[in-house]
């Protein structure tokens, strides 16, 4: 058996706010407006002399922060999908920086 080594990873958290209903690839129906987290998980490149990140996945906490219900869900999203939602909604992030 040999052994797998896993290359090690960081996980950024954040808050996006939009003002208005917004949709994403591969989600059925609009999301409501609202603060919402967002994960993006990146590992480690090593150089000789230098460390890089490189996104590997982004996701998104489901309901917005704020909507009370037992019910939660993440989904794993398109950065670029994000992005160009908060660029049509004039939106902003705010990064809550957390490693793991």
């Amino acid at each position: 058996m040999t052994a797998v080594l896993e290359k090690p990873m960081r996980t950024t958290r954040s808050i996006v706010r939009f003002s208005a209903p917004f949709l994403l690839y591969g989600l059925d129906a609009p999301l409501p407006a609202g603060e919402y987290y967002v994960d993006q998980d990146d590992e480690v490149i090593e150089g000789a002399s230098w460390t890089a990140y490189r996104r590997v996945a982004t996701f998104i906490h489901l309901p917005a922060i704020h909507t009370r219900t037992m019910t939660r869900q993440v989904l794993q999203i398109d950065h670029a999908d994000l992005e160009a939602a908060l660029v049509k909604d004039g939106g902003t992030s705010t990064a809550l920086t957390r490693a793991e």
